[in-house]
Formats: C-alpha cells, structure tokens, sequence
C-alpha cells in the first residue's frame, strides 16, 4: 500500500488535486493507494496528540495508524516560507519515533506558485526523514509555476509529467 499524504492542511489545497493526479497514475501501474489530506487532522492535535499527550487523541490515532501500516508514501509538499508547512513538521513529530519510518521508502513531490517548486523544502524534509530512518527516493519532483503547469487536475508540461511517470514506476520498484 502506497500512502499519498497531502502536506498542508489547507482546504481545497492544490497539494490535494496533485495527489489525485498521482493517485490516478499509480492506478495505471496496478498500485494500491489511499490519499491521507492533513485538512482531515484535528484541529487540536498540537495540544491534544502530542509529546505528554502522545496516544490520547482517537481521531489523530486513526491517522497515526493509516501512517504506520503504509510501507511505502509520496509526500505532496507546498512550499510555505522557503519550506514545508509547519503542519506537516507537526504531523511528523506525533508520529512514534523511531518506529513509524523506519526503514520505509518514500517518494517526494514539491509544488510551488514560484520557481523552485518547493526545492529547499525538500531538501529540508529529505535530512528530517533521513533522520527518522526512511529511505527517500532520489528522483524528487518539483512542480514550479502550479498555475501554468498544473491545470485542471493534468500536469501540462512534458518534462514534469514525464519525471512523475519515472518517479511513480521508480517507488513501484523500490
């Protein structure tokens, strides 16, 4: 089972209809998947889920556990502020350590208004996942300009949709 997590809790986000687009493509390949919105966390998860109160929240444990049984993710990551959403960070820290990652591989998509697409944002996760133990995929996607290159659910540039084919095949395969 792949777990494709939206990184942003924003409703409606781009992150989410990107998600889908993965989705479909790892639908072609045969591969099982589910998509995990972090618009669906608790609103009071930083307080009630986390550190001292670590177990105590039953929604975020469903979601702890849909986390836990993936053996494989691709983390949909906006860029906010030069990085990733700190939601996202938050979310990673209410995971159990050292546990949840490790030893699992992962693949990681970066979206942004701007040039970059989210490139130091993934460079910033890949050290924290490397961290926790997970094995991230060397072909990072990054989707620059979203609203030249992404419209209407469909990627509209070859070459980017030609790196999320690779990408999807290269997770499949690892």
């Amino acid at each position: 089972m792949i777990c494709i997590v939206v990184g942003t809790n924003r409703p409606g986000s781009k992150s989410r209809k990107v998600a889908e687009f993965y989705q479909h493509l790892l639908k072609g390949f045969s591969a099982e998947s589910q998509i995990l919105d972090l618009s669906g966390l608790p609103e009071d998860f930083i307080v009630s889920a986390l550190y001292h109160n670590c177990g105590k929240n039953e929604k975020f444990n469903e979601i702890r556990k849909e986390i836990e049984v993936a053996d494989k993710y691709i983390f949909v990551l906006p860029e906010y502020n030069n990085s990733v959403p700190g939601v996202f960070k938050a979310f990673i820290d209410g995971m159990s350590y050292p546990n949840t990652f490790v030893y699992k591989k992962c693949a990681l998509v970066g979206i942004s208004d701007g040039t970059s697409g989210n490139a130091l944002g993934l460079s910033h996760i890949t050290d924290v996942f490397n961290y926790l133990g997970m094995h991230v995929l060397a072909l990072k996607v990054r989707i620059p300009f979203m609203k030249k290159n992404f419209v209407e659910g469909e990627i509209t540039d070859d070459f980017i949709r030609k790196l999320i084919h690779d990408q999807a095949q290269q997770l499949i395969a690892f």
